[in-house]
């Protein structure tokens, strides 16, 4: 991940609030961030002594007097023309963790419309109804999808490439890429890896990159993710609630970002991300998280990004087959058999099921497909179910 595209302060923030997580791991951390074990330590005695700049003098002193009122309304449209599409709630509570002091937020808002910065007829979209799906800890599930796509003004599209943590809502990885391809997805997907460790679980619909609406639901993705111990749980078809975390994130990445300028280069929309994302983790309140900010939830996984993609490892003694890196087929019995192409190249294993004669084609612990010698037929593919969970 191309993190010199952050700034110096931002970086230490953010190394800092996953370092004061209860069980961190402070010098995998200093790793993950390319720092000495003595610069983390220092950014950490800095920020517990009260400097939470940690730039690189002081810029501030450690307490503030009383501000007037016109003071804390100048401090009110400040924070509102620096976040055009914050209200009157996220405008308070971001005050209050600064620790100034502020009024309530209807008198925020009608600061807002007395200035002109709303509307006084303008309220807070309703909050969704029904039941909210959450992970009980970061790292079990994270959400990937991509936010459709935009013209620039240099006649390319730009394809914003989104990851959230389901627990605490942080975004682990905000990309401005020139196409939805596996490739790209991929080398996004290792920088993150890298840095963050590695989820126990997927999120995804069934589109390209990860899925295909034909129903062939193993791409050469998701095959890269299972041998990196990383399970992926397909959205039901026809079922947008159930990706309700990316679509609300989504929604404020374009009332956030794209509502309120136009950009010419994919390099513009990155800087734009990258200034984001940074807002988002570490000041923006969310609602779902009761006015927090999500890195107070979450801290980075325990599991790191291995220097080399694993092999998958077979018991001795178990029928093994290497899928043709060109032709998707394998031998068993004298006779050749079709199976997922995402697993050319790969090492799969035959195994007996319930009875005589039926086989199921295996990659690891996942069946992939079935054999049955009492028929003439070629194999038959396995497709997932749908999972019945919906993280919304």
């Amino acid at each position: 991940m191309p993190w010199s595209e952050v700034s110096v302060m931002d970086q230490r923030r953010e190394f800092v609030r996953l370092a004061l997580q209860e069980g961190a791991n402070r010098r995998e951390l200093c790793r993950r961030f390319g720092i000495s074990p003595d610069v983390g330590y220092k950014w950490l005695r800095r920020w517990q002594a009260g400097d939470h700049e940690l730039a690189d003098q002081l810029r501030r002193p450690k307490s503030m007097p009383k501000r007037s009122v016109p003071e804390v309304e100048a401090r009110v449209l400040a924070v509102r023309d620096k976040h055009p599409a914050w209200g009157a709630r996220k405008i308070a509570h971001c005050l209050k963790r600064g620790g100034q002091t502020v009024p309530v937020p209807s008198t925020v808002h009608r600061i807002l419309c007395r200035n002109e910065r709303i509307k006084p007829s303008e309220k807070a979209a309703p909050s969704p109804s029904g039941h909210r799906f959450e992970r009980d800890a970061p790292n079990q599930l994270w959400q990937m999808d991509f936010k459709g796509h935009m013209p620039l003004a240099d006649g390319r599209r730009c394809h914003p490439l989104t990851m959230v943590d389901d627990h605490s809502r942080y975004a682990l990885c905000l990309k401005a890429c020139a196409n939805e391809q596996r490739p790209d997805v991929q080398r996004h997907l290792t920088d993150t890896f890298r840095h963050y460790g590695l989820p126990e679980a997927f999120y995804l619909d069934n589109g390209s990159p990860w899925g295909d609406t034909s129903g062939v639901r193993w791409t050469a993705l998701k095959v890269w993710l299972l041998k990196l111990g990383v399970r992926v749980v397909h959205a039901r078809p026809r079922h947008p609630q159930g990706r309700g975390k990316n679509e609300r994130f989504h929604r404020s990445l374009k009332a956030e970002v794209f509502a309120l300028r136009t950009f010419r280069t994919l390099a513009e929309v990155q800087r734009a991300l990258d200034s984001w994302r940074t807002v988002y983790n570490l000041e923006r309140p969310h609602e779902s998280l009761g006015m927090g900010i999500p890195a107070d939830r979450y801290r980075p996984s325990l599991r790191a990004m291995p220097d080399r993609v694993p092999k998958i490892q077979y018991d001795a003694g178990e029928i093994v087959r290497t899928v043709s890196s060109t032709r998707s087929y394998i031998a068993f019995k004298g006779q050749m058999w079709k199976v997922p192409q995402a697993f050319c190249g790969e090492q799969l294993a035959v195994r007996p099921l319930d009875r005589d004669g039926r086989y199921g084609i295996f990659f690891a612990s996942w069946q992939v497909g079935s054999i049955d010698l009492t028929r003439s037929q070629t194999v038959s593919d396995v497709s997932e179910q749908a999972s019945a969970m919906s993280p919304v």
